[in-house]
């Protein structure tokens, strides 16, 4: 496997752990009562996936974009 695809596999992997991590802690701390509202919905379980795999997209790109700016920086 090509490296640049095993440092995008790695840097997904490391996202959206830590959109797992957001996830839970928002739904823990009941932000904005988005916890209770997903407690009392019968689709919960869909929200609380939907809400992971898109913070997920954002911290996988977030992730990948800061190991590429890291290599450019490295001489």
């Amino acid at each position: 496997m090509p490296r640049l695809v095993r440092m995008y596999i790695h840097c997904c992997l490391i996202g959206f752990g830590a959109a797992a991590v957001f996830t839970g802690l928002v739904l823990w701390s009941d932000l904005g009562g988005i916890g209770g509202l997903v407690a009392r919905s019968d689709v919960g379980l869909m929200a609380i996936t939907v809400f992971w795999v898109f913070n997920g997209i954002v911290f996988s790109g977030v992730q990948t974009v800061w190991t590429l700016m890291q290599m450019a920086r490295d001489p």
